[in-house]
């Protein structure tokens, strides 16, 4: 008998042998409930306990949300799993946000054993169909033989697609002997950094000559800059062209950099949207930005696009230029072939709106108000967090808070449900942050509305040893929501929800927690916070804060008219009935939107314009 034959005479069950294909991956957790229909992978996780850790989630939404957000803080394969019926579709969500985020994640559905399909058996129904729009690759397992090269393939296809890849297992086929030989694919070849595309000379040339007749350019970057962002700010400052970021780009250039105007849309800086909004040239850089037709569309700029994916051209706004180029590698070469301008009006002014901004937020965070207010939260996060602390940040007002008041860099790690937006993210996001990051310092900063969806999943932080600080930025309102019913004529409807004691929810749990409602409070709470994570136990926050609607920069409109800039405030804004007199709406003048607020120090770029001297 030749070794070959020996080998071959070796078995090994399905399900294990798909298992070591999905280790040698390097997948060293995967997050799942099981159900009847999975039992054969749920033996292969017991027989595999020393290779690959099965984390006991207790919603499969969790989940997939966990496993979604694994893969968009490492860039390297997740995997979860639901058993037939009810744990397939609970899945659905965390997939689907996976797949909105481009992130690679492998999802395994349990099915009713092969003897018994076709027959209407419990909990069976046809699944593949369910994950068609959602999937990459979506397959049925047609043999206990083929299981585990269906799962090696199923990762190559969400490696090359940044997406899901979905493989259905009829349980039967899990525990069948096959023969025991190297299933796996993956070699050190996967490991090479890919080359992306690269622009040429003429290309670059052309960006440049539009951006030399250009009076009012603005670079929007993406994520697509990725370690780029040093060099960004370098031809940033050559050419006098200040720099708005899509969200996901928050920590890629640094907050500290003056052309840096933060963020567009809502959750966004004053100085963004409304430098945004007085453009004659959009420079979007490596973006994916579902806002577009909200934000491109006021007004007529030329718009040149640079993407390492060709298919996302034209996208958003019709292309004047079109470079299919990595990020970094276009900015490298446009700093090598251009030359240096002269100090640009323009570019003071927007530096001066941005400096003006942060000073408000200055302003706001260091005050103490009283009841609570969301400001001071993030003062407290800000002064324990490490400087590579892991922050999940979940969808709601927090969003629009942390891009304003965070303090994240390059050296941190952060996650959202950025595109999908789904409400629950927090927790699963922080749980595979800690498992991923074990030695960092793991955030999760919720809403009470996203919280409560999820909150049965604190007993997973407590059950593996997961020491995260849970921030609940707890208002009794749907509050994101409310603040969009401001400005719609109708009166409130379903934002207000009971308020819950989150802390005794904690502790109940046993994960130990703290109610805060005065800023007085805070720092304790904090360091109490700090005490117990450093012991390795998870800890809660539960921040009694107002409902207060921070300002709604997306509601200043600009335009020029006769050859001066004029800035106003939407009709839309403050339509809700309980605004309405006999005389109809009240309508803002710039200043009083901004004092409503507390900005009575913040100025109209219209002004700034005049003071730095900006032609139009």
């Amino acid at each position: 008998m030749t070794n070959t034959d020996t080998e071959i005479s070796k078995t090994v069950p399905a399900s294990v042998a798909m298992l070591r294909v999905i280790e040698s991956w390097g997948v060293n957790h995967i997050y799942g409930y099981p159900g009847g229909s999975f039992n054969s992978t749920m033996h292969a996780l017991d027989l595999e306990k020393d290779n690959i850790d099965y984390i006991q989630i207790r919603h499969e939404q969790v989940g997939a949300l966990a496993a979604a957000a694994d893969a968009k803080l490492t860039g390297k394969i997740a995997v979860c799993f639901g058993s037939a019926g009810p744990g397939a579709t609970n899945l659905l969500t965390g997939l689907y946000d996976a797949k909105e985020d481009h992130a690679p994640v492998l999802a395994l559905i349990g099915q009713v054993p092969s003897t018994n399909m076709n027959y209407n058996y419990f909990q069976e129904f046809v699944e593949n169909p369910m994950f068609a729009d959602v999937a990459v690759y979506n397959r049925l397992v047609m043999t206990p033989e083929s299981l585990p090269y269906v799962i090696d393939k199923a990762i190559r296809e969400a490696y090359k697609h940044n997406g899901v890849a979905v493989v259905v297992i009829p349980n039967d086929f899990g525990y069948v002997q096959i023969p025991d030989v190297p299933y796996t694919s993956h070699s050190n070849t996967d490991n090479k950094v890919v080359v992306g595309p690269l622009a040429t000379d003429e290309e670059v040339d052309q960006f440049l000559a539009m951006v030399k007749e250009a009076k009012r350019p603005v670079f929007h970057v993406g994520r697509g800059i990725k370690n780029g962002g040093d060099k960004l700010v370098e031809l940033s400052k050559k050419l006098q062209i200040p720099i708005v970021m899509t969200g996901l780009a928050k920590g890629l250039i640094p907050d500290s950099y003056e052309g840096n105007l933060g963020t567009a849309n809502r959750a966004a800086s004053k100085a963004a949207d409304e430098i945004m909004a007085v453009s004659d040239l959009v420079i979007t850089i490596g973006a994916d930005f579902p806002f577009a037709n909200l934000v491109y569309r006021t007004h007529e700029f030329k718009f040149i696009q640079i993407d390492n994916d060709r298919a996302q051209f034209g996208r958003h706004h019709f292309l004047d230029l079109g470079i299919w180029s990595d990020a970094t590698a276009f900015v490298e070469k446009a700093i090598e072939r251009s030359e240096k301008v002269e100090e640009s009006p323009y570019f003071k002014a927007a530096v001066a709106d941005m400096a003006n901004w942060k000073e408000y937020l200055d302003y706001l965070t260091n005050r103490n108000a009283e009841p609570l207010e969301f400001e001071a939260v993030y003062k407290e996060i800000n002064r324990i967090a490490e400087p590579n602390a892991v922050f999940s940040i979940d969808v709601g007002d927090n969003i629009i808070n942390s891009f304003r008041h965070l303090n994240i860099t390059p050296k941190n790690k952060w996650v959202i449900s950025a595109l999908f937006a789904s409400m629950g993210s927090g927790v699963p996001g922080a749980i595979a942050g800690q498992l991923s990051y074990p030695d960092r310092q793991v955030f999760n900063i919720s809403g009470d509305g996203a919280f409560s969806m999820v909150m049965q999943d604190l007993i997973t932080e407590k059950k593996y040893k997961l020491p995260i600080i849970n921030v609940v930025t707890s208002n009794a309102s749907l509050n994101f929501i409310k603040s969009e019913q401001d400005d719609i004529p109708m009166d409130y409807s379903g934002i207000y929800i009971e308020d819950q004691d989150f802390a005794m929810i904690a502790q109940a749990m046993g994960v130990e927690s703290i109610t805060v409602r005065s800023p007085k409070e805070l720092p304790a709470a904090f360091d109490k916070a700090l005490e117990v994570t450093k012991a390795g136990r998870p800890f809660l926050i539960d921040a009694k804060i107002t409902d207060k609607r921070s300002i709604p920069v997306e509601d200043l409109l600009l335009k020029i008219e006769d050859g001066k800039l004029v800035e106003t405030v939407s009709k839309n804004y403050d339509a809700s009935p309980s605004t309405q007199t006999a005389a109809g709406y009240k309508e803002y003048t710039v200043r009083e939107f901004l004092d409503r607020y507390d900005g009575q120090n913040l100025k109209p770029l219209p002004e700034l314009f005049e003071e730095y001297g900006v032609e139009l």
